[in-house]
């Protein structure tokens, strides 16, 4: 999947931890960058604020 900020394109991957009941996203060039949400909203928004650092 991809996300469009600004004509910026961050590809993910999401999978849902069904135990705990969250999204969990994966950017797909460093899978070492991950973030969680109730929502692959909010997951993806995250994943998008911790690879603009």
């Amino acid at each position: 999947m991809a996300f469009y900020v600004n004509n910026n394109e961050l590809k993910y991957r999401v999978t849902l931890d069904t135990d705990l009941n969250i999204f969990v996203v994966f950017d797909k060039n460093d899978s070492n960058k991950v973030a969680t949400g109730t929502t692959i909203e909010q997951a993806v928004a995250k994943l998008n604020k911790t690879t603009q650092l």
